[in-house]
């Protein structure tokens, strides 16, 4: 059912939206001192990384989100972890999606689901960080909107509809 095809073209889309999404904050001017959208966007980043580093066998990051003082620090931080997960991505195989993945802070939600986790594959969890990032996503448009910007549209199919566009980092 998962493949590396498919998530190669999810987290292409992911790199467009967040590209976008970073794109809108810049022209807002009351987003840069808005302490709740910092909060969220390192959250929806820091936790993409954390994955990242986690599948590379690297050391993981400590969540911290008051490492960055400025969202654009964030900006700048963000954009590293898209070229590094594309990497990621195409040294995979179909078959590496069924490896099983220890995630040492799974047994924190242990009691939040009542019994400890379930063993998690390394597609899984490719699939959990592009849903974690669209679920963050849209919180992060709505706090935009309240603060006086505009959301751009990023959901899957506009950017399937709009011919699967390159993401454009811009200057912040």
């Amino acid at each position: 059912m998962l493949s590396t095809r498919l998530f190669r073209e999810l987290y292409h889309h992911m790199e467009w939206a967040d590209a976008e999404v970073w794109r809108a904050i810049s022209q807002t001017a009351e987003a840069e001192g808005d302490q709740a959208l910092h909060d969220k966007l390192y959250h929806t980043h820091a936790t993409q990384r954390v994955f990242l580093q986690l599948w590379s066998g690297e050391s993981i990051d400590r969540y911290d989100p008051s490492r960055f003082s400025s969202l654009k620090e964030i900006y700048e931080w963000v954009q590293s972890y898209h070229d590094n997960a594309t990497q990621f991505l195409s040294s995979l195989n179909d078959a590496d999606l069924d490896n099983p993945l220890l995630i040492p802070w799974s047994r924190m939600f242990e009691r939040a689901l009542g019994k400890p986790p379930e063993p998690t594959t390394l597609g899984e969890t490719l699939f959990q960080v592009a849903n974690h990032t669209t679920y963050h996503r849209g919180q992060i448009n709505s706090r935009l909107r309240e603060l006086g910007g505009e959301p751009p549209l990023v959901d899957y199919i506009a950017w399937i509809w709009g011919g699967r566009p390159e993401p454009v980092w811009k200057s912040y």
